[in-house]
């Protein structure tokens, strides 16, 4: 690179494992290797939550959207941006400590709106609160409005004939 400036910019391409476009994770614990909604709708459901979910909360994840492919659940938090690439590698020497090798049995996982305050896992459980809104009655309205003009026209011209 150029002798001046002295230093070297954070874009620019070193060796490490930590460089801006090169992200590696090491020591994390895996909660769940999962398939994408497309393969499998319920794939957040648990040994003690049979609940028919998907793992995406309802309204998807805030600046990230909707999960439609193969997933990985990891205990803590991952710098950047939320689309950007991971590379998960396993530590040089074996883990001894308790808290890492321990087995993980996932007993429920959260799939309500990460937006404001959401308190239903499913679609279906807040139709069921909530019972009929005004979007779905004025639907029906319109789709039975719809038959009805169907048969009476059928009904037309039958008459004529």
């Amino acid at each position: 690179g150029a002798w001046h400036p002295e230093r070297v910019s954070y874009t620019v391409a070193r060796a490490g494992q930590q460089g801006y476009h090169h992200r590696t994770l090491i020591n994390k614990k895996i909660y769940r290797i999962g398939k994408g909604a497309t393969t499998d709708a319920s794939n957040a459901s648990t040994e003690h939550d049979i609940t028919q979910k998907c793992i995406t909360p309802m309204g998807g994840f805030i600046g990230y959207g909707i999960v439609r492919n193969d997933f990985v659940m990891i205990k803590g938090s991952v710098t950047g941006p939320k689309r950007r690439v991971i590379t998960l590698r396993r530590p040089m020497a074996p883990q001894t400590k308790r808290k890492m090798t321990e087995k993980i049995n996932l007993k429920f996982i959260d799939t309500s709106s990460k937006m404001g305050h959401g308190r239903f896992q499913t679609k279906k459980e807040k139709y069921n609160w909530y019972g009929t809104l005004k979007k779905a009655r004025i639907h029906a309205e319109e789709e039975q409005k719809k038959k009805r003009l169907a048969k009476a026209a059928e009904r037309k011209k039958t008459t004529k004939k």
